[in-house]
């Protein structure tokens, strides 16, 4: 058979190069429109010591393709009944979105209330770095990205499964090779052809392009498709045929009179050419439209869905975009995984899935801190083992671990342009004449932390060279506490200290980003909640929310004039119970309705204590929480 060969396909040995295969636990941070008797029964499960996935929830899952696509392996190998992905297949800003600051609301400050501000958010430098993976050498490199993908995704499908890969002229032909060689030449079932017939484009000098093609492979032969049916615009007349006794095969029926019969048909059984009568892109005028360049008709995955499996059977996208998968499988009843490296997109496909009508339960989930532990057992294992070499001479050796752990911080201290230094515990450096904490990768900063950074603080003011010489400590961290941001600093504030907590950017485990001096701190978002009680009823209203706006250009703003106008979206846990968020209630902006709900209301069923969780997503998909804890009677 021939083969397809581009530099990266072997190493200097000639063996394949092969994917990456380091298989990471989930973390559920988020869990949206469960019951609290579904909640429940998957506490009762934990504790049980069974695995609360036995109740099945729908999966939307932040994270890079390169980890996550491993990681479903251990659940899900050979158990995925259909997969669609839409991969990245024009050279271009396949990690842009349109970014929308709304106009102030009735009493959110001046403004005309139907204008909107909109600009262009560029991607992360993580996204970037997903970029620079796929066509950082061009055509060599996108071919070992699809060809690593691809891998991943048949051992993910089921024996009867198909998976539907949706590319344009420019890459169709490579990757088509590429899926003969993974699947075998024999399990291509279909080039279906989308022909979108009003894709104008100009004078140009040669024929438009008014398709894309969708490369179907089964896994197994003999599996078939389920072909479907489009209605005709106009009913056209057929003759009708039966069975000639006489002749011993189909003839056409006539009448008393001799006259063919005819019957009129107003739909057809479709062929591998979809006429789908949409742009190759959802407009903005579509009512569908969720403000991405690349997002699909949901008319197309519709025929997708339904061309490649029933009801309750398992549906994976791992560039889910704007949702457009996982809200067509959620609708035609199908279970489904969804995935994206892009945290706007998680969250734009959340909004989507809460739009639709009795939306099933669903997790939000991501690799968290096992990503960053494998990053960080990979990224300083050779610096760590030259300070233990270092230190071999000692009477006293630490754990070859913490060697790891110092090379890392001493990394992140680099990045934060603050100088390391020796002699305490939870004290890490100095910039500035501020102390520096530099937080694990592998558990939150808690409020815990924060009494021993303030404790040692104290005892560190005038005892030497590396003293503070500025009652201020700034706290780096991956992930914060609940309910850290507010009372952390007021505990802070008793002791005179200044806390300023800066968020590690998920950048600095890009090399490339590193190198160029890409990398950003952004501290904490602040959110004022205010809480009003009456027996058993609780009313939450957002009374202010503050984000650092270094990563909104000048003139988008002075578009804010009230501080609500960051916010795209809220959701509150009336009763966290420590296990992950839980998503009770919600309000958001939507095209129609970009007016802002600021209160909500509970009324608890038992008198007691509750812990209260809330949860706001800022504009670009950044999120922020506070917690608070209420006595009702």
């Amino acid at each position: 058979m021939t083969e397809l060969i581009w530099d990266g396909k072997y190493d200097q040995d000639g063996k394949r190069v092969a994917p990456l295969r380091i298989a990471l636990p989930f973390q559920t941070v988020e869990t949206v429109n469960e019951s609290a008797q579904a909640r429940q029964r998957a506490l009762d499960l934990f504790n049980a010591g069974r695995d609360p996935r036995e109740a099945w929830r729908n999966r939307l899952i932040w994270g890079d393709k390169k980890y996550v696509l491993p990681s479903l392996l251990d659940e899900f190998a050979g158990k995925v009944n259909l997969i669609y992905i839409d991969p990245p297949f024009n050279v271009g800003a396949d990690f842009s979105f349109t970014a929308t600051i709304p106009s102030p609301s009735e009493g959110e400050g001046e403004g005309e209330g139907d204008e909107t501000t909109t600009f262009t958010k560029e991607p992360s430098v993580i996204e970037m770095k997903a970029y620079r993976d796929t066509w950082g050498r061009g055509m060599d490199s996108y071919l070992q990205w699809f060809y690593e993908t691809v891998v991943l995704l048949r051992e993910l499908l089921a024996e009867n499964g198909s998976i539907w890969v949706h590319l344009d002229e420019h890459i169709g032909d490579y990757a088509k090779v590429i899926l003969d060689e993974i699947f075998g030449y024999d399990c291509f079932a279909n080039q279906i052809v989308w022909h979108y017939p009003d894709n104008f484009q100009g004078n140009v000098n040669r024929y438009p392009n008014n398709h894309n093609v969708i490369y179907t492979y089964v896994k197994s032969l003999g599996t078939k498709l389920i072909r479907q049916k489009e209605k005709l615009d106009t009913p056209i007349k057929r003759p009708t045929r039966v069975w000639d006794k006489d002749e011993g095969k189909l003839a056409v029926e006539r009448d008393e009179e001799g006259k063919i019969v005819y019957k009129e048909f107003d739909e057809r059984w479709l062929d591998d050419v979809w006429r789908i009568p949409q742009r190759p892109v959802v407009v903005p005028k579509a009512a569908e439209y969720q403000g991405y360049p690349t997002q699909k008709p949901e008319k197309l995955l519709e025929l997708v869905i339904l061309s490649g499996s029933n009801e309750n059977d398992l549906v994976l996208d791992c560039f889910v975009g704007s949702g457009t998968t996982a809200a067509v499988a959620e609708k035609l009843n199908r279970r489904w995984i969804a995935c994206d490296l892009s945290r706007f997109a998680i969250h734009t496909t959340r909004k989507r899935l809460l739009s639709i009508e009795n939306v099933r339960p669903f997790v939000v989930q991501n690799l968290g801190k096992y990503e960053r532990q494998a990053w960080q057992a990979e990224e300083f294992k050779d610096e760590g083992k030259r300070m233990k070499d270092e230190n071999s001479s000692s009477s006293f050796i630490p754990h070859p671990s913490s060697f790891v752990q110092q090379a890392y911080r001493e990394f992140i201290l680099r990045l934060y342009n603050a100088r390391a230094i020796t002699g305490y515990t939870w004290l890490h450096g100095l910039k500035g004449g501020r102390m520096v904490h530099v937080g694990a990768v592998d558990a939150p900063v808690s409020v815990g932390d924060v009494q021993n950074i303030v404790a040692e603080f104290k005892r560190a003011i005038g005892t030497g060279k590396d003293a503070p010489a500025k009652n201020g400590v700034d706290v780096l961290g991956w992930d914060f506490a609940f309910e850290l941001n507010e009372v952390a600093k007021q505990q802070a504030a008793q002791a005179n200290i200044n806390l300023r907590f800066m968020r590690i950017p998920r950048d600095v485990m890009d090399k490339k980003a590193v190198e160029q001096g890409d990398i950003r701190f952004f501290e904490l978002a602040a959110l004022e909640v205010d809480v009003k009680k009456s027996k058993r009823d609780v009313t939450l209203t957002l009374t202010d929310f503050v984000i650092p706006p270094d990563d909104v250009p000048q003139d988008v703003q002075r578009a804010i004039k009230h501080w609500s106008q960051w916010i795209d979206y809220w959701a509150v846990d009336w009763d966290n119970k420590g296990d992950t968020f839980h998503n009770e209630w919600q309000t958001y902006r939507t095209r129609k309705a970009r007016d802002l709900q600021l209160s909500a209301a509970h009324t608890y069923d038992v008198p007691g204590e509750y812990t209260i969780v809330v949860k706001v997503i800022d504009i670009l998909g950044n999120d922020t929480t506070k917690t608070m804890r209420v006595k009702v009677g």
